[in-house]
């Protein structure tokens, strides 16, 4: 979910950029989304801590579990290598690796059915993903529009678990000096999407006589965003992310493989500075939402969820650092 999501990015990205470059359409494409995403740079590098929060979670449909959790913390690191260019430039071939770290430590749960207090051991999660992307750019009735297809394979240390794809088209509807807006549509190549065909929308504007300028991305973020020191930008604003992992599980209730499905909305602020030409780092703080927890069957609908978990608004920051040739 998470590499359909940056990739979906990428693509509303380009668009907005073939709009305003046209001349060099793959240097000002990578340029652009590089700048917006710092997970999809040649390397980046970021470590998250949430605050604690209280949960209360549901089995089958039935009351199962409430309790705490102490810590939460996640560790990403990705590598985005374009790997071939057609020579018209139009066409261009990207592989992605990303890796992450999850754990949780846990105070007291208690069952539905006990007042006694328990405790779990602390649990460490790691999930790997790789993408192929394909993109192609081009001109539909005299605008610019982008076609991409992407295949994702993801896993857990035990194994390869789903091979996922998808499939966009975003095209430019309106271009000004100020304002920039696209539209376009996202296909799932996905047995387990809950709806497999997704709008998208952006929305740039930057203020008259203003350093500010909003960023819109539908579904993701809403952000306002201006420089700040001469090598740095502040945005505030707020982000919907995706979170998921695998579970293997063998006990008297659930054994196999099972997929952790979690929505976040994160509100609050965003720094990041260049420290040296290729080097930017970042700094986001605020709260988080979790507006979702569910765990499915593995390839199963996410409305078909066994596990369906509730948490408490969290403190969190994030601090990364990334590497950006561009």
């Amino acid at each position: 979910m998470k590499t359909k999501i940056i990739y979906v990015l990428i693509i509303c990205a380009s668009v907005r950029t073939m709009a305003q470059e046209k001349e060099a359409p793959i240097k000002s494409v990578v340029k652009a989304v590089t700048d917006k995403f710092p997970t999809t740079r040649i390397i980046d590098v970021q470590y998250e801590q949430l605050g604690p929060a209280n949960f209360d979670s549901k089995l089958f449909g039935d009351r199962f579990e409430r309790g705490r959790i102490e810590s939460h913390n996640r560790l990403k690191a990705s590598v985005n290598v374009p790997f071939f260019a057609s020579q018209s430039k139009r066409f261009v071939l990207t592989s992605s690796l990303r890796y992450k770290y999850e754990t949780y430590e846990f105070g007291d749960i208690y069952n539905v059915n006990s007042a006694v207090p328990y405790t779990r051991e602390k649990e460490e999660i790691h999930f790997f993903a790789a993408a192929l992307s394909a993109t192609y750019m081009s001109t539909l009735f005299h605008k610019p529009i982008i076609y991409n297809a992407t295949a994702t394979v993801d896993g857990n240390q035990d194994n390869v678990q789903r091979v996922k794809g998808f499939v966009t088209a975003s095209i430019v509807l309106k271009r000004t000096a100020s304002t920039t807006i696209t539209i376009g549509a996202l296909a799932m190549l996905d047995p387990s999407s809950i709806i497999p065909i997704t709008p998208l929308f952006t929305y740039n504007h930057k203020f008259e006589n203003s350093k500010w300028d909003i960023d819109f991305i539908l579904p993701q973020r809403l952000l306002f965003r201006r420089e700040l020191l001469e090598n740095g930008r502040i945005g505030l604003g707020t982000e919907l992310n995706p979170e998921n992992f695998y579970l293997n599980l063998n006990n008297a209730r659930l054994k196999g493989v099972y997929e952790l499905n979690q929505l976040e909305l994160k509100s609050g602020i965003t720094y990041e500075y260049r420290f040296a030409p290729k080097i930017i780092g970042l700094f986001k703080a605020g709260v988080n939402n979790v507006l979702s927890t569910r765990v499915t069957e593995r390839g199963e609908r996410t409305s078909n969820y066994i596990y369906d978990q509730k948490e408490d608004a969290q403190g969190y920051f994030r601090i990364g650092i990334s590497y950006n040739p561009f």
